[in-house]
């Protein structure tokens, strides 16, 4: 079998109305991207571009980005919540410390109304955009 490239520098759409030039699909892409189950054994249930996750204590983890970003200055979003209907608690997921590398990410993820890290179960999801290496 062999690998073949397909080289364009605009998308567009069968009528020829909507088009993106390339550049914006690939920039604009998650270069990382994953879901943490947060309690019990911390572990990724899915994900793209990691290769593992470290559990640094309660509501502090450190995902290994498989393929490195090209430098420490990438995008990162994400949100958290807990697994009930009835806890409207607001969450927030952020970088720990400023601790952003090239080949990991360390966040935390934190209840407002206590203002302290929490482990939290169901919503765990972290994306990143920028370059990669």
């Amino acid at each position: 079998i062999m690998a073949s490239i397909l080289r364009v520098n605009t998308l567009t759409d069968a009528s020829s109305n909507n088009s993106i030039a390339m550049s914006f699909v690939a920039n604009g892409s998650a270069k990382a991207w994953w879901f943490v189950t947060g309690t019990g054994t911390v572990a990724i249930t899915k994900s793209l571009n990691t290769s593992g996750i470290t559990d640094n204590g309660t509501g502090d983890y450190t995902v290994a980005i498989s393929s490195d970003m090209g430098d420490a200055n990438y995008s990162m979003g994400g949100m958290c919540g807990i697994a009930s209907s009835t806890d409207v608690t607001s969450r927030n997921i952020q970088p720990f410390g400023g601790a952003i590398a090239t080949g990991s990410l360390r966040y935390n993820t934190t209840s407002n109304d206590a203002n302290i890290d929490q482990d939290l179960d169901t919503i765990n999801y972290v994306q990143i955009f920028g370059d990669l290496a």
